[in-house]
């Protein structure tokens, strides 16, 4: 049985692999999967950059089952997002995690309607009753949705104890952070969930860990390593080039864009195909900007390695062969 202690470190998002036909590709998905295997991270995440909401029923639970195959295998984690428009489709997702292997479970709340506070809770409770997981609330609302209370989080906690864990992202991200911490008297285990724009800020704040997308994962590894060493000199030089990476992803769709198209630049995807409609699409300006700054985080990283003597698993091709990385000019 997982215990609430091993929720800690990088959980990288990872992103679902289309042809470009739009169809699932879950051979490239398990590819992606083996990759970010060999970056260190503590385990995977199915979640909003996954596409969950570009996924149909079947998919999302095909996608589930090759996630928990994958965390298996290779002895880390698999976190499943569950969240749905109802009660009962959420429920479904959360048995079927459970039953295809997985760690714990995610939900956002149902976006599509306003609801009033005791229907979120009774949403999330029944999630809850519904598998054994530990079960994340993922307020969502920095990109999607509203945003959920302080006062409904740590009434979770209080009833369900360290089963519930938080990734908050409603905005401001830091002070909603520390107010979910005093609210619960410390107890709340909290991820970072903003790419790795807050992750300095959150750390001091006392998070437990991260879920980046797995396109950055060993520079979000990088430097969630950095911060447990107490060296923040090497923690803010490998932030600087993310947070301007991650500052030229506005929405989610843009996430999901760039996350894919950095991916395809590492070759652990064949396609950046995402699947439309979308609200964002890659400009050539865009694009340069995102390699120069690609280019600055592989030599802040490297440079911490070489520092640290930290025995990390330097970015890499798809075929896991140091000497295949293609570097940015």
């Amino acid at each position: 049985m997982t215990q609430a202690a091993d929720f800690r470190g990088v959980f990288p998002v990872f992103q679902t692999p289309f042809g470009d036909d739009g169809e699932l590709d879950l051979a490239a998905l398990r590819g992606e999967l083996d990759w970010i295997a060999t970056q260190g991270v503590q385990g995977i995440v199915l979640g909003m950059v996954s596409e969950v909401l570009r996924l149909s029923e079947r998919e999302r639970e095909e996608v589930s089952r090759v996630a928990c195959s994958a965390a298996s295998d290779h002895g880390f984690l698999a976190i499943i997002s569950v969240g749905a428009e109802s009660t009962s489709v959420a429920v479904r997702y959360a048995r079927a995690a459970e039953e295809a292997g997985a760690s714990g479970v995610m939900a956002i709340p149902p976006m599509a309607t306003a609801l009033p506070e005791d229907a979120v809770n009774e949403y999330y409770r029944n999630i809850l009753a519904a598998t054994t997981l530990p079960v994340i609330v993922q307020d969502a609302s920095g990109y999607v949705g509203r945003a959920l209370s302080i006062e409904l989080q740590a009434a979770l906690l209080a009833s369900y104890g360290d089963r519930v864990l938080f990734k908050p992202e409603a905005i401001p991200i830091g002070p909603r952070l520390s107010a979910l911490r005093e609210a619960t008297s410390g107890r709340a285990r909290v991820f970072e969930g903003a790419g790795g724009i807050a992750l300095i800020d959150s750390y001091r704040r006392g998070i437990v860990g991260t879920m980046p997308g797995a396109d950055l994962c060993w520079a979000v590894v990088a430097l969630w390593r950095s911060l447990e060493q107490g060296d923040f000199t090497s923690s803010y030089e490998i932030a600087a080039p993310l947070v301007g990476l991650i500052g030229l992803q506005p929405s989610l769709d843009a996430f999901v864009v760039v996350e894919k198209y950095l991916l395809h630049k590492q070759h652990v995807l064949t396609s950046s195909t995402a699947r439309g409609p979308l609200s964002f699409h890659l400009d050539r300006e865009t694009r340069e900007e995102i390699d120069r700054l690609f280019a600055q985080l592989q030599r802040s990283v490297d440079a911490f390695r070489t520092r640290s003597g930290a025995e990390c698993t330097r970015l890499v091709a798809g075929d896991a062969r140091a000497d295949h990385v293609e570097r940015a000019e």
